[in-house]
């Protein structure tokens, strides 16, 4: 196979629009590690975040640098391996428009958890049946639905406004392709939320395939704002490129008695029931009291998972355990093996999760394991076919501090001096702000090869420092400008706390906790205080004072720095108490608000004590529209005896009440 010269100019264009430009990697530094060219041994977390970055814009461009495999399982696996709390990791994986300003969505857009076996399938189940015990729900009875998960571009329709994922927060308005006669599969009406911009396979084949690649590169095709080319206008008019509501796709439904008698027939029957490109089927609970009980984290639904079909194992040699001090402190192993391939991706490492595991299993150089990539992001050790004795290391392979254990693990407690700690908490802060560029690993190592050691004196560099420090006039110049961006754009006080890293403190921890004190409370609080919040125990009560201790001098003085942050609402008496008007009640949001957001208006229901669905069901309370509310919600609402107001209505209640105030 001939070796690329470089990027195609599609792949240039794209690239482009986004405004994406490589400083980690060199175009031919990029292509040869995608080739394969370079060993992922010699490319850094930097140069590996920007190539991931790359394949990712070009993958939603419709313009594919690597396969989905290499993707999953070579690259993706590698960053898991090497910082597995790395936020890339845990947020729904950007979908951009390239080039278009983004806008907020109307709703939240998630990714959907993964599972490649039955037995992943059986745990998720195991879950939601011990939610319904928990929500006095007879698990037996509930009903579980299936449905195909189509592989397009994915967009959400709110019936005015057609807009793309995005960053599962904020997407890009596509609403021209409507314009352009773009139809709704199945001759639905506009407006049924989440969906996918896709094209018939069998079309694609006969008419496409000689000008696309692929049918995702046709997809985004659809969407740009050049004018259209003509086979792009005849598959529209003929109607074999459509937006697919999810509401509208083939659905099996059933209780989980009946899907795991036949969980293979009900996932065949499924894929092969669409003229679509298919990879894979979501399942999910039609209950919205198991939904808002499990609710979701910041990537995915609790409730829902998506089974796609792909196992394999192998039994290779380990030749050497590399250890790893990640931003915590604790020196991880991971093992190195002899390369093999497993569906198609290369493997050449292997998590062992803790030392303990490596000194309980015998796990080092000329031991034999059994790994299985069941669609895990990186190899999973099954089992240790031929034991030796381990070895151990005696010192922090980053700053050569003596190491001690700490239940399982072992820990580099030279907190103050020891680089790789240091290093990689910096990228941390930086990664979860996520309004900052150009501070990858690689920048983050060479700064603090030059001196400097903390977010304070990052903060402080000017453009000359940067230059001195052996970044170019123009890198130095955006460098300054990304830091003061940071500052000035706005971003959520919770999300600020996150990035500080502390244990059990991660964004969601944050924003519950902040819903209930302001930050400026947060380091004064006492155990019985946090404890007090649902959720939190003694044991992540300790843990977070613990953290909260070590990282006060440092918050303080990044705090004073000055950041936009744009506070969390706090619960009211009246939400605590439980005596507000809309205490305990469940309500749906429909329609497009006018006195604000449809978020913001659930965060402000939320803070009055109410429970907020996105499905209207037998216990839904209350139905509050806005305007182009579709028909068939209405008719729902009605034949289950919801009670339905107009947006002026219940606005007009709360401020008669007080609680709108």
């Amino acid at each position: 196979m001939a070796k690329s010269l470089g990027l195609s100019p599609a792949q240039h264009e794209i690239l482009a629009e986004a405004e994406f430009n490589l400083t980690a990697l060199s175009e031919q530094e990029l292509l040869a590690i995608a080739e394969g060219d370079i060993d992922l041994d010699r490319v850094d977390d930097d140069q590996l975040i920007e190539l991931l970055n790359v394949a990712n814009l070009l993958y939603r461009g419709g313009e594919l640098l690597i396969s989905d495999e290499l993707y999953d399982f070579t690259y993706l696996a590698e960053l898991k391996r090497r910082i597995p709390d790395h936020p890339f990791l845990h947020t729904v994986e950007p979908e951009p428009y390239p080039g278009a300003k983004t806008v907020e969505l109307p709703v939240r857009m998630l990714s959907t958890e993964k599972a490649y076996n039955f037995n992943a399938i059986e745990r998720w189940a195991k879950r939601i049946e011990k939610a319904a015990g928990e929500c006095g729900v007879d698990f037996a009875g509930l009903i579980f639905r299936a449905t195909p998960k189509l592989d397009g571009f994915a967009a959400y329709d709110d019936g005015k406004t057609l807009y793309t994922r995005g960053d599962g927060r904020r997407g890009t308005d596509i609403t021209r392709v409507f314009e352009r006669g773009l139809q709704v599969a199945k001759a639905g009406a506009r407006g049924l939320g989440a969906g996918e911009v896709v094209v018939s396979r069998s079309y694609f084949q006969a008419h496409l395939a000689p000008f696309f690649d692929n049918s995702r590169n046709f997809q985004a095709s659809l969407i740009k704002e050049k004018e259209l080319e003509p086979h792009a206008v005849e598959a529209i008019k003929s109607g074999h490129a459509v937006f697919f509501p999810f509401a509208l796709l083939p659905c099996w439904e059933g209780e989980w008695s009946l899907l795991a008698a036949d969980f293979d027939g009900v996932v065949d029957r499924l894929w092969q029931a669409m003229d679509f490109d298919v990879d894979g089927i979501v399942l999910d609970i039609d209950d919205e009291r198991i939904r808002q009980y499990m609710g979701a984290t910041r990537h995915h639904h609790r409730w829902q998972i998506a089974f796609k079909k792909n196992t394999e194992t192998a039994e290779v040699k380990v030749l050497r355990v590399i250890a790893q001090t990640s931003r915590s402190g604790r020196v991880n192993p991971v093992a190195e093996v002899e390369p093999t391939r497993l569906s198609g991706a290369l493997i050449q490492r292997a998590t062992a999760h803790h030392y303990n595991m490596v000194r309980e299993k015998g796990i080092g150089p000329g031991a034999v394991i059994r790994l299985s990539r069941s669609g895990e992001v990186i190899p999973k050790i099954e089992e240790v076919l031929v034991p030796v004795v381990p070895e151990l290391p005696e010192e922090c392979p980053s700053c050569g501090s003596p190491l001690v254990w700490e239940n399982d693990y072992l820990l580099c407690i030279d907190t103050l001096k020891c680089p790789a700690q240091i290093t990689n908490g910096i990228e941390h802060f930086f990664k979860v702000l996520g309004n900052v560029d150009g501070f990858g690993q690689s920048s983050i190592r060479k700064i603090f090869a030059g001196g400097i050691r903390s977010l304070p004196e990052i903060y402080a560099l000017a453009e000359e420092q940067l230059v001195d420090l052996g970044f170019g006039p123009k890198q130095a110049e955006n460098m300054v400008a990304q830091l003061q961006r940071s500052r000035m754009e706005p971003i959520e006080d919770w999300r600020f706390l996150a990035a500080f890293g502390n244990y059990r403190m991660g964004m969601g921890n944050c924003e519950k906790l902040l819903s209930v004190f302001p930050l400026e409370r947060v380091f004064l609080l006492t155990k019985e205080e946090i404890v007090a919040i649902r959720g939190f125990s003694d044991k992540t009560a300790d843990e977070m004072l613990a953290g909260l201790r070590a990282t006060a001098d440092l918050f303080t003085a990044v705090y004073g720095l000055g950041f936009n942050l744009i506070a969390t609402p706090l619960e009211t008496d009246q939400a605590i108490s439980g005596n507000g008007p809309l205490a305990g009640k469940l309500i749906v949001f429909t329609g497009t608000m006018r006195q604000g957001s449809r978020e913001d208006m659930k965060k402000q229901a939320k803070a009055l004590g109410a429970k907020v669905g996105d499905a209207i069901t037998g216990k839904t309370d209350l139905l509050v529209c806005g305007e182009k509310v579709g028909a068939a919600k209405l008719n729902k609402a009605r034949g289950l005896g919801v009670r339905i107001v107009s947006e002026e209505d219940y606005v007009q209640q709360l401020l008669e009440s007080g609680a709108g105030q």
